[in-house]
């Protein structure tokens, strides 16, 4: 294998790509912009949830109540109705996600040591939201009725908990690093699954198959600018996770670094594999889509936990590379672990780009069909 021919392959790509303004918009803007919108757009977490109340009781304990309750920060009073019946109008339309009623007699009950009642009717159309606004109010209302009616009887258990990697349990550092390994798996195999087929389509893959140039030394210098692409793009989305989303970086840059480069060179060998098989530039790009985006976002554990899907949908997962990349981005932004930790998930990662890279020289033949 002559690096001078592999030289000539990737400045000859180059050239290409630098001709083609479309795909050097897709190389840089598209992962900004993805990142930007799913950043922004994707999160965990549940505030501001739109609440309607009625209070019947209009004491200054029910008002305090209800200021605590704004002042929580997870619920926003839309509308303090006048009655009950209002209540069920804003629900129906949409226009309120959570309702509080007070009755009449509220203070009064608690004043005189009695348990007081607090209807609280929740939107069960989203599941997950309604558990979380439940849990806030059972919190809100535990601690409210301890200020007012005392202590209560001391618990057989006082755990003391502390949350490691994540204490402000914000959902945007852990999605930031999942949505980076999935933006970078289907950019990375859109951008190489237009080469070979682009050169079939406009007649010159005879001049190529003519050439000295062996089929690995022809894989790699398609490869290599692609690379530094794809490097460049991981270094604009790393920038924007720790300056723009907050996400804190507790890892190593060279780890980062090395892994990062074995599952790119991964997912553009996975490119350059749909381009030799693709028969037009809209077919290669149609299959890189389906076959990056839907298994990286729904079967690398980014969005849904792995352990909850069915056995054959987990043992699918297993040859998703953006499952382990995902792994190592949160243990690496997250963690700080070292290599040794991460050393599983890379190895899968370097095993995947070898097969990638034979699969690759093995498709592609030096002759026109």
């Amino acid at each position: 294998m002559k690096l001078i021919r592999i030289k000539a392959i990737a400045q000859k790509e180059i050239l290409q790509i630098r001709r083609d303004p479309l795909s050097l918009a897709m190389a840089f803007i598209m992962p900004v912009l993805l990142l930007l919108i799913f950043g922004y757009a994707i999160t965990l977490d549940v505030n501001n949830l739109t609440t309607i109340v009625y209070d019947a009781d209009q004491s200054s304990l029910s008002r305090e109540l209800l200021r605590e309750l704004t002042a929580s920060g997870y619920f926003t009073i839309v509308r303090n109705a006048a009655s009950q019946r209002e209540i069920d109008g804003y629900l129906d339309a949409g226009k309120a996600r959570v309702a509080v009623s007070i009755p009449v007699d509220f203070a009064k009950t608690i004043g005189s040591g009695t348990t007081a009642q607090l209807q609280v009717i929740v939107d069960g159309s989203d599941s997950n939201t309604a558990t979380i606004a439940l849990g806030y109010l059972s919190a809100l209302t535990e601690l409210f009725s301890q200020r007012t009616g005392g202590s209560p009887t001391r618990p057989l258990i006082d755990p003391r908990i502390r949350v490691w990697y994540n204490p402000d349990l914000k959902s945007r550092n852990f999605i930031i690093p999942g949505l980076i390994a999935v933006i970078m798996m289907v950019i990375a195999a859109l951008l190489t699954s237009l080469t070979f087929v682009r050169e079939l389509e406009r007649g010159t893959m005879e001049q190529l198959i003519s050439t000295p140039v062996k089929t690995e030394e022809l894989v790699l210098g398609k490869l290599v600018p692609y690379f530094l692409i794809g490097f460049i793009d991981m270094i604009m989305a790393v920038v924007m996770a720790i300056f723009l989303f907050e996400v804190p970086f507790k890892g190593n840059v060279l780890i980062l670094g090395v892994v990062t480069s074995v599952f790119l060179f991964g997912a553009l060998g996975l490119g350059i594999v749909i381009s030799i098989a693709a028969k037009s530039q809209l077919e290669a790009s149609q299959i890189a889509m389906v076959a990056t985006f839907l298994p990286a976002f729904l079967l690398s554990g980014f969005m849904f936990a792995i352990s909850n899907m069915p056995a054959p949908l987990q043992f699918i997962s297993r040859i998703v590379p953006a499952r382990y990349f995902i792994v190592v981005l949160k243990g690496i932004f997250l963690k700080g672990n070292r290599l040794a930790i991460l050393m599983g998930d890379a190895i899968f990662l370097l095993v995947f780009a070898v097969i990638i890279f034979v699969v690759a020289n093995r498709k592609f033949k030096k002759k026109i069909v």
